[in-house]
């Protein structure tokens, strides 16, 4: 009896044929970037700052730790952390509220309602924090509630769109035998879908004070006080071991927040049990408690008044502020401004990513820990090139650009650099853990058979982790068209360096018209974003 085989059926193409078109069109865009950016016609490097950008180097084996400068460190660490915690639980209270206002459980099948609820959170979120910062110190002066509410407001209004999403996709079978039992929707939800989603909203939460950690700094960069404002005095007065000594604090704040923070999250994503049932954790009580402790002690360190935000004057102002801001201004000089500096913003986030891509891709499979049994002297780089990976992250954007303006020409070239080398940090930690978390077989596999550890990880681990890796590049480029306004209303040039003029003139007009450009713009970024990683998967 013969056999006849049949012919095998190649795979559709469609989901390769797409990816194909999305990388091309991601180069086309790259390039376009950065010929935008000067590299191909201007002279972009700057000879003559070598000599200081030498001495800020050198500077960094000797940061300055004489007494009272050091008591001038504490007290600025002590200001960042006390915006951090009252920040962060703002964005969690608001995020709490919000997040009923935007699940789907509330709207049921009224589409129309829970999209236009979804919708009102794009403005609050699409706006860095440093510009809530800007237009807050407006309407109330220097007063620490600028720094809170900073903070508070874009996080609060990510924080209800995670929350809402969590609430949503937990199993809802409690919930439905309750309503199906009489309760109404509020204990219902309360009872059904709280429990089996606290997990997830602890966990958030505590990640969102990391992040209101980086802010707070960066908040203090445009005055608000605090790590950021004293860096910034030392780095204008050319006060390189004082501009040191800051950014190894830096470090030591956000290393100690995610060493907290990833502690709790994992906690929480392993609970302890006993015979089978779940008992209280003494780790995540304390956390919990510790955290009530320090937003208490927040309160009264920044010595915050509630009246500040009910007094007269900051209503006058705020109705001044309305009545100037409305309508936009749509001269057409203005509206030209804008479109140019959109495109400076756009061609700076691109850039900025594929900086940030290149390095993770390369510095990931350094990063990633090793397996047991490997050599001192792979665990001793892997560790040197996680601290490189730390610092990056800590030291905020602006830093970076007036560090490399020493030796490139000012543009949009040194602000894309700087949100790159700044967005490596944390798109090669992401990277990493995503190398971590592969089947190591294929690569055990191919060393079995002679493969070196270059070849071994070139095909055994690199084509797996690329999509994870695009993918979270994705999500940082929806993260960077934010930070692109950092950079700029420190000077950097697009929409941020526009935005900074306009307050600057009290032109609140024209103020509008470029927040409104920054909302569209974000809101389009991450609409490409979402296609672009849908044909990833």
């Amino acid at each position: 009896m013969t056999a006849v085989l049949t012919r095998p059926v190649a795979p559709p193409l469609h989901r390769v044929r797409a990816r194909w078109g999305w990388g091309l069109g991601a180069a086309a865009v790259l390039v376009w970037s950065l010929a935008g950016a000067g590299l191909f016609a201007d002279e972009v490097v700057n000879p003559a700052g070598s000599a200081q950008f030498g001495r800020f180097a050198s500077a960094a084996l000797s940061p300055a730790l004489d007494g009272d400068f050091l008591g001038v460190l504490a007290t600025s660490v002590l200001v960042t952390i006390a915006y951090a915690a009252l920040g962060a639980a703002l964005a969690v209270a608001l995020g709490a509220i919000g997040a009923v206002a935007v699940a789907r459980t509330t709207w049921g099948r009224r589409r129309t309602g829970w999209t236009l609820a979804r919708g009102a959170l794009a403005v609050p979120r699409g706006l860095h924090e440093a510009v809530w910062g800007l237009l807050l110190v407006n309407l109330l002066g220097l007063d620490p509630w600028v720094g809170v509410l900073a903070i508070g407001i874009p996080y609060g209004a990510v924080t209800a769109k995670v929350f809402a999403d969590l609430l949503d996709e937990v199993p809802r079978g409690a919930y439905t035998a309750l309503l199906a039992a009489g309760a109404g929707r509020v204990p219902a939800a309360l009872y059904g879908l709280l429990p089996p989603a606290s997990g997830g909203l602890l966990s958030y939460s505590f990640y969102r004070l990391e992040c209101a950690v980086r802010s707070a700094v960066v908040l203090g960069l445009i005055g608000a006080g605090g790590l950021g404002y004293q860096l910034s005095l030392s780095f204008s007065s050319l006060r390189w071991p004082q501009v040191w000594s800051c950014v190894y604090a830096l470090a030591l704040l956000c290393l100690v927040a995610e060493v907290a923070g990833r502690a709790v999250r994992r906690r929480v994503a392993s609970p302890r049990s006993s015979g089978g049932r779940l008992r209280r954790d003494p780790l995540l009580t304390t956390a919990v408690a510790g955290t009530l402790l320090g937003v208490a002690w927040s309160w009264w360190y920044l010595a915050l008044s509630p009246a500040t935000l009910v007094a007269d004057r900051t209503g006058e102002q705020l109705r001044y502020v309305l009545s100037a801001a409305w309508p936009p201004d749509t001269d057409g000089p203005l509206l030209r401004a804008v479109g140019t500096a959109a495109v400076d913003t756009v061609q700076m986030s691109v850039i900025a990513i594929a900086v940030a891509t290149a390095g993770a891709v390369l510095l990931a499979g350094v990063a990633a820990h090793p397996p047991a049994g490997v050599g001192w002297g792979r665990r001793l780089t892997g560790t040197a090139v996680r601290l490189a990976l730390l610092l990056l992250r800590a030291v905020p954007p602006p830093v970076w650009a007036l560090v490399l303006l020493f030796v490139l020409r000012p543009g949009i070239l040194p602000g894309a650099l700087a949100l790159g080398v700044y967005t490596l940090g944390v798109l090669g930690r992401l990277a990493a853990e995503a190398t971590e978390e592969l089947d190591p077989r294929p690569k055990a596999a191919l060393a079995a058979l002679g493969a070196g550890p270059v070849a071994g990880w070139l095909y055994g681990v690199l084509p797996r982790a690329t999509g994870p890796v695009l993918a979270f590049a994705l999500y940082r480029w929806e993260v960077a068209i934010r930070d692109t306004v950092l950079v700029g209303l420190l000077g950097a040039g697009g929409l941020g360096a526009l935005l900074a003029t306009q307050v600057s003139r009290f032109d609140w007009g024209a103020v509008t018209t470029v927040l409104v450009a920054l909302v569209v713009l974000t809101a389009a970024v991450d609409l490409v974003s979402a296609r672009a990683r849908a044909a990833l998967r």
